[in-house]
């Protein structure tokens, strides 16, 4: 194998005069706040009781091998950057763009993806009379827009404001799951026969929809590496984003399982009613707190809404530093890396990736249903991060040696684990779990968006290197 000439003079400077916003408690809250996404519990529950054994599975095989990777990677690499810096030391330029830029496109499309579930979830709030608000395009994307470009002005601030609005939003999550949790116990009380079984030992079973669900819910837990893009801007990032990973897992893992048991259980009460995959929180909350009580449930409807905001604005945050970092190695133009004179942010990158999602938004709604267009962005975004996970993992394997060996041996074996589940979770993507017009043609969307953007993410590195 050809070892990587990577010069790493430029990363030696004091992260080009970035300012260290974030300490542990940022970290540990943005890890809740990244990972534990308000959907993945309903697309859980779509297994039914097989649900605590899809969560195991999916932190035995993927989980686990990307917490390893995460805590060993940033420990000997604490770099402002993250896995695309990881990547680029590992195999060299090309494979290190790349990495980047599938990052930059899952930021992106998950931005969008999110954001597709807040008229979903403002209809649950406001009532039937804002039933067709989801559908509604030309309202959806002005509410849309209008968030975006708040996105935008938050970010030219920089972590000094966007830390709080992270950590709002990571607050936020935790209080909706406390209730989610407890809103079967509640039910119970009022003389309802719920059944609540969140350990139930049931398999997952195997036709292909229930696969293209379980595909979903191995990927459900990734993103702690995510926080490393900022690690610049982290005291101590050695050793602080190694910390929340440790602390935030076993929350994490209590969110999946015991909020998921709660939409299960929930919706046994009403099996005629199909699980919403774009807003299952508050509709599993509305079926509990209902009646004379929905003002609880749209209490936490809301706190939903901050909650997306806030992943929101940290996934735009880390796609905003992609380029500027791309940039310090000369892999895109300069013109990425010129920093706000105060806030030390990069102004230039932050408007891009502004009107990116904006253009996004637009597509991905153009002749679809609400929960199509959920389906594609997300299936589409868990391909270009697949592709990431798939260069991480296979550094302790197939990295330069010169970095290998400073990785402990133990990893090899984790980060095989790590390469399977990627490789069956990209196979089982294109499938959809939402009901579409045409799977064939659902699948297509997404396998032509990967290679697409793919595609043109090598042949703008192509053409940068020519010149």
């Amino acid at each position: 194998m050809i070892e990587p000439t990577v010069s790493s003079s430029v990363r030696l400077e004091p992260q080009h005069r970035l300012i260290r916003q974030l300490r542990l408690r940022d970290l540990v809250l943005a890890q809740v706040l990244n990972v534990v996404g308000s959907s993945w519990v309903g697309i859980a529950a779509g297994i039914g009781h097989a649900q605590f054994v899809a969560w195991l599975l999916a932190f035995a095989l993927f989980y686990v091998p990307m917490a390893v990777s995460v805590f060993q990677l940033n420990r000997i690499m604490p770099l402002e950057g993250g896995l695309y810096e990881w990547a680029r030391r590992a195999y060299g330029d090309t494979v290190g763009f790349m990495t980047a830029w599938n990052i930059w496109a899952y930021a992106l499309t998950s931005i969008a993806t999110i954001l597709f579930q807040l008229p979903s979830e403002l209809a649950y709030m406001l009532g039937p009379a804002a039933a067709g608000l989801p559908d509604s395009h030309p309202r959806v994307l002005g509410l849309l827009s209008v968030i975006v470009m708040l996105l935008t002005s938050s970010a030219v601030r920089g972590l000094n404001l966007g830390k709080w609005i992270h950590n709002t939003g990571g607050i936020a999550v935790l209080l909706v799951f406390t209730l989610l949790i407890l809103s079967p116990l509640w039910v119970w009380l009022h003389g309802a026969p719920v059944s609540y079984t969140p350990v139930a030992l049931h398999l997952p079973p195997t036709d292909l929809g229930s696969l293209a669900l379980l595909g979903q819910v191995l990927f459900a837990a990734c993103g702690l590496e995510y926080i490393a893009i900022m690690a610049g801007e982290t005291e101590a990032a050695d050793q602080a984003i190694g910390q929340s990973v440790l602390l935030a897992t076993p929350i994490i893992l209590a969110m999946f399982v015991l909020g998921t048991a709660s939409v299960v259980s929930l919706h046994g009460l009403n099996p005629n009613t199909p699980i919403n995959y774009v807003a299952p929180i508050p509709q599993t909350l509305t079926l509990a707190f209902g009646g004379q009580f929905a003002l609880i449930a749209k209490i936490a409807i809301l706190l939903l809404q901050i909650r997306i905001l806030g992943a929101a604005s940290l996934l735009f945050t880390g796609a905003t530093r992609l380029p500027m970092t791309a940039g310090w190695d000369h892999l895109v133009p300069e013109w990425f890396t010129r920093l706000h004179p105060r806030y030390r942010t990069p102004t230039n990158s932050i408007y891009l990736t502004g009107a990116v999602v904006v253009a996004l938004l637009v597509l991905a709604s153009a002749g679809v249903h609400a929960a199509e267009a959920f389906g594609v962005l997300n299936d589409a975004s868990s391909e270009f991060y697949a592709l990431a996970y798939l260069a991480m993992f296979l550094i302790p394997i197939r990295g330069a040696s010169s970095l290998r060996d400073r990785l402990p041996r133990w990893m090899v074996p984790i980060a095989t684990v790590g390469v399977g589940a990627i490789v069956f979770i990209m196979v089982l993507n294109a499938y959809p779990f939402v009901d579409v017009a045409s799977p064939g043609v659902f699948a297509a969307k997404i396998i032509g968006a990967v290679l697409l953007v793919n595609g043109a993410g090598f042949a703008f590195y192509r053409s940068r290197q020519r010149s």
